[in-house]
């Protein structure tokens, strides 16, 4: 079970539970992927809801880089995601919004 105070979530894939983390080499990572200087446009996106399939997709890679899990990118792109699109784009939301909350925000 993911630890949200820890900034983790929960997302199945290919049926099984995996927790993301962003941690800070999991953001830099992100930032690569890209082609940012700052999540700070990420970040707007989502709180606009104007993201992108390449946004869910960069964030949940890494998610799952920042937990320790080794799936590749081609890997996630022909993984069955329980929830479907609709809950990536919820896991790749609410990895955003542990990552950057305040210690005493209740996530």
């Amino acid at each position: 079970m993911a630890n949200a105070y820890a900034g983790e979530v929960t997302l199945t894939i290919n049926g099984a539970p995996l927790a993301l983390k962003l941690t800070l080499g999991a953001l830099a990572e992100l930032e690569v992927a890209l082609g940012a200087d700052t999540l700070v446009a990420l970040v707007e996106r989502f709180e606009a809801g104007r993201f992108s399939a390449r946004d869910v997709m960069a964030l949940i890679l890494a998610g799952l880089h920042g937990a320790g899990q080794k799936l590749s990118a081609e890997e996630l792109l022909q993984a069955d995601i329980e929830g479907g699109a609709l809950a990536a784009a919820r896991c790749a939301g609410r990895l955003l919004a542990l990552a950057f909350a305040l210690p005493e925000a209740e996530p």
